[in-house]
């Protein structure tokens, strides 16, 4: 039998085991502690490192461009910026026909210039592009043609004068008894036909274009070839040297003061215009700008092939800033009319693939977007996303936006 003493000796090793086994399993409380202290320590040390304006960032940030999505601006950068806002009212508009069109020259004011007979060039006096008056030089020519005639002409002026000389004695002498009655008559025969001879040479030389007061000076085969009207130059084949034929243009004027929008209107839009109506006419290279004008011409036919029927809309020009040939688009004005709500076309911008405009409410700038309808001279209608009533950004949008997209590249870091 053990002695007590020695039982407890042999105990202890083994509950100092069972201890570190129990010890092993535990987490390490004192380490998690300090852990646990040493990051609270931390976040507060950051958070009393943060400026007053951060803070105060953080808090008016939502009040900028938070959930609403409002836009807050000071009066002042409101003024810098331009902005510009405008209640929306329905507006009566007046329902057009939108075509594309070709500009033409007015084909009233054109002209094919080429000489009546065939004849060489020999001086050239306008260049395309030139602006020319009634009646100016565009180009000498040479004509042997024209000689001739210049040539039968005087011989016929010659016999004229011979001729009323000889019939002036006759008559004389008819009344003295002194030449026989047939010899009068062969006299006055002879005037008569002198007189007719250079009739016809003069008319000769009418339709040649030219002149018999020009043939006393200068070469009498030469002529100039002229302008019928004011206009420009606007082809020229004239080239020195060259022979011109009268079936043949060696210039083209036209008066560019008026010219003619070409479009097809198609059969669903023929009972809606009459002539007479207003017609609006834009181009690329204007953008923006709207040309005013008039339908004059509706084509009694149709085109077998296309289906439409042609259509013109004439437009002053003074400026001469449109040109023939250039695309355009053409709004002829119909009787039908409606109301809508518009926005000027600057005001409304494409956002990330998105049609948006602003609409000022609740002390801020919200972004809004809209679905868009037709395009009225430099307005556009807006279907949806605005109502009657509420206050628009017609100027500055720009503005507005550039400020939305700098806030969201600030949140986004």
């Amino acid at each position: 039998m053990q002695h007590p003493c020695l039982r407890k000796v042999l105990l202890l090793p083994i509950l100092a085991s069972v201890l570190a086994l129990a010890a092993c399993g535990k987490p390490d409380a004192g380490k998690t502690a300090a852990t646990a202290d040493k990051a609270t320590t931390r976040d507060a040390r950051a958070d009393n490192e943060k400026s007053p304006n951060e803070v105060k960032g953080k808090a008016e940030k939502k009040d900028e461009h938070g959930a609403e999505g409002l836009l807050k601006l000071s009066a002042e950068e409101a003024k810098t910026a331009g902005i510009k806002v405008e209640e929306l009212k329905p507006q009566s508009l007046v329902d057009q026909v939108v075509l594309t069109a070709t500009i033409r020259a007015n084909q009233d004011r054109i002209a094919h210039v080429a000489p009546r007979v065939s004849a060489r060039i020999v001086r050239v006096n306008a260049n395309l592009g030139d602006k020319v008056k009634p009646g100016q030089s565009l180009a000498q020519l040479d004509s042997i043609e024209l000689g001739d005639a210049h040539s039968t002409y005087r011989q016929a002026q010659s016999q004229l004068s011979l001729a009323k000389s000889d019939f002036e004695r006759a008559q004389k002498l008819k009344a003295d008894d002194i030449i026989a009655e047939k010899d009068f008559l062969r006299a006055r025969s002879e005037f008569e036909k002198a007189r007719s001879s250079l009739r016809a040479a003069e008319d000769k030389l009418t339709l040649l274009d030219s002149s018999h007061q020009e043939s006393e000076s200068g070469p009498t085969s030469q002529f100039p070839v002229k302008a019928p009207f004011a206009g420009t130059v606007i082809e020229k084949n004239a080239v020195l040297g060259e022979l011109a034929q009268p079936d043949k243009s060696i210039f083209t004027v036209a008066d560019l003061s008026t010219l003619w929008i070409e479009a097809n209107l198609f059969e669903k839009d023929l009972g809606k215009v009459r002539i007479g109506a207003a017609a609006t006419v834009t181009v690329t290279a204007y953008p923006g700008e709207v040309f005013k004008g008039r339908l004059t011409y509706i084509s009694s036919t149709v085109d077998k092939e296309s289906r439409a029927v042609q259509a013109r809309v004439e437009v002053p020009n003074p400026g001469g800033r449109l040109k023939p040939e250039m695309f355009a688009t053409a709004s002829i004005d119909t009787a039908a009319t409606s109301t809508a709500l518009t926005l000027p076309i600057e005001a409304v911008l494409l956002v990330n693939g998105q049609q948006m405009a602003f609409v000022q409410e609740g002390g801020g700038f919200e972004a809004r977007a809209v679905e868009l309808g037709d395009k009225v001279g430099g307005r556009v209608v807006v279907r949806n996303g605005i109502k009657a009533g509420e206050q628009a950004v017609v100027g500055g949008a720009y503005a507005l936006k550039a400020r939305m997209l700098k806030s969201q590249i600030g949140d986004s870091h």
